[in-house]
């Protein structure tokens, strides 16, 4: 089954959902803001997507900018940031069995659906 971690007040988000709602296929959406991700669940998510920590992080936003920016954070300490601060968590994040994407741009999310 397909999963789509989304944040409804995004407008990339809203895009990636409408490309998952319009492939017909069976979805979940986890909207990660009302319910933080683990670290657990943030490093599988991580090793799915085959990229670093940092690679998933939103480094244009205020607490990012404010807190972490500058500080040399081993990969665990950007798992946990995310974990506790989720606006930190780039999106949306599309995963289809063992592969996923981060939907930016949304045709990422239409080569993971045709796979």
């Amino acid at each position: 089954m397909i999963k789509i971690y989304h944040n409804p007040r995004c407008t990339k988000s809203r895009q990636g959902l409408a490309v998952v709602e319009a492939s017909g296929k069976e979805f979940e959406v986890i909207k990660y803001l009302d319910t933080s991700l683990s670290t657990e669940q943030l490093n599988e998510i991580i090793n799915i997507l085959d990229i670093k920590p940092i690679e998933l992080v939103r480094k244009n936003e205020a607490i990012w900018k404010s807190d972490y920016k500058g500080k040399d954070l081993t990969d665990a300490q950007i798992v946990a940031a995310m974990s506790e601060n989720p606006k930190l968590i780039e999106r949306p994040i599309v995963i289809l069995d063992k592969n996923g994407v981060i939907g930016r741009p949304t045709e990422l999310i239409n080569e993971l659906l045709e796979k």
